[in-house]
């Protein structure tokens, strides 16, 4: 899974250098078998954003992506349109991507985080519970068009400035509750816009969704 991330990634036409980042020696092997570039960080870092402020420390870059590791099948596009969205806001300090959802087990399933935006094109707020709520619709949830909401997904682009501030912030009381980082952002008043693709994407985060990954692998 970590090669089909890596040539995804490869095929980005906006980037400039992609290398996978890990503390895992294992991980680092499998990378260099498959010609990849790999950067081996500390093992003490709390969470991946902080890793990948460790690696950008280093660079000489304004713009550092975060493919994560659990996006074997995305589509190059949607990284060039979140690195398009973010150069061109200059107000905003990282961006990310939202797709729709039209299933219901989808919609309550509280692996999915969900995202809702301002007519700007920010992030309000991420959760892991459905948002919105459609209070005058009782059980007969539908939202416009058949798109109940919008699922984030988990693809980040930061100023590099502000992922080394980012991982400096103390944690916040929504971030803890929901175990969600990008709200640590929200919470301290910064600004993430949110681009928009109609071709949703494998993310592995439970067993369930590998079984569907290994599905899809040719």
């Amino acid at each position: 899974m970590i090669q089909h991330v890596y040539e995804q990634t490869l095929r980005v036409h906006s980037l400039d250098m992609v290398m996978v980042a890990t503390d895992d020696k294992r991980i680092a092997q499998t990378v260099s078998g498959f010609g990849g570039n790999v950067v081996m960080t500390r093992s003490d870092h709390p969470t991946g954003t902080d890793r990948l402020a460790e690696v950008a420390q280093g660079l000489e870059a304004e713009i550092i992506v975060n493919v994560q590791g659990d996006l074997p099948f995305f589509p190059p596009t949607m990284v060039e349109d979140a690195v398009a969205a973010l150069t061109r806001s200059p107000t905003a300090v990282m961006s990310t991507v939202k797709t729709p959802i039209h299933e219901l087990a989808e919609w309550h399933n509280p692996h999915v985080v969900k995202v809702v935006t301002g007519r700007d094109g920010f992030a309000l707020y991420f959760s892991r519970s459905p948002i919105p709520f459609y209070r005058d619709q009782g059980s007969e949830v539908g939202g416009q068009d058949g798109v109940l909401g919008y699922r984030h997904i988990g693809l980040y682009v930061y100023r590099t400035d502000f992922l080394l501030t980012f991982t400096r912030l103390p944690s916040t009381p929504l971030e803890i509750a929901e175990k969600l980082e990008q709200l640590r952002a929200l919470e301290w008043g910064y600004k993430i816009t949110v681009s928009e693709t109609d071709r949703p994407t494998v993310e592995v985060d439970t067993p369930e969704d590998l079984r569907r990954a290994e599905e899809t692998m040719p």
